[in-house]
């Protein structure tokens, strides 16, 4: 018998959408107002589902509290009030759009849950906007 649990935690972050082989105008263009040098911020909401078999002796798919503290050093210590573009490894060459920002936690997240488990990240960057993987 198949079931999930689902974590989720809220982070904030600034970045810039931009790739530095175009011209501002060109970035302008290609990324609008998410372009602009000065960074911009978001109130980030990850969802973080474990899927799996049920195990009779805890009643659990997977530990919460596991699953808390692997987003927490995965994610939230490194993330959390920072600038993606400018303070973290992860997108000093990456685009850190909100599609990229989940395959990346979804990466991070993977290599520290058991095979035996599914992974999949939600990531919201707004209300209306958000990435999912994998699908």
């Amino acid at each position: 018998m198949l079931s999930s649990i689902t974590r989720r935690e809220i982070f904030n972050a600034a970045h810039r959408l931009h790739r530095s082989d175009l011209t501002d105008e060109q970035n302008f263009e290609q990324y609008g107002k998410c372009s602009y040098p000065n960074y911009h911020g978001h109130n980030y909401e990850l969802h973080v589902t474990i899927v799996g078999a049920i195990n009779p002796q805890s009643g659990y798919v997977y530990d919460i509290a596991r699953l808390k503290t692997v987003i927490k050093e995965e994610v939230t210590e490194v993330y959390d009030h920072r600038n993606l573009n400018l303070d973290t490894e992860d997108f000093k060459s990456l685009i850190p759009t909100v599609e990229n920002m989940a395959v990346v936690i979804y990466n991070k997240v993977r290599k520290r849950i058991e095979p035996e488990f599914q992974v999949k990240v939600k990531l919201y960057e707004t209300i209306r906007n958000y990435s999912e993987y994998p699908m």
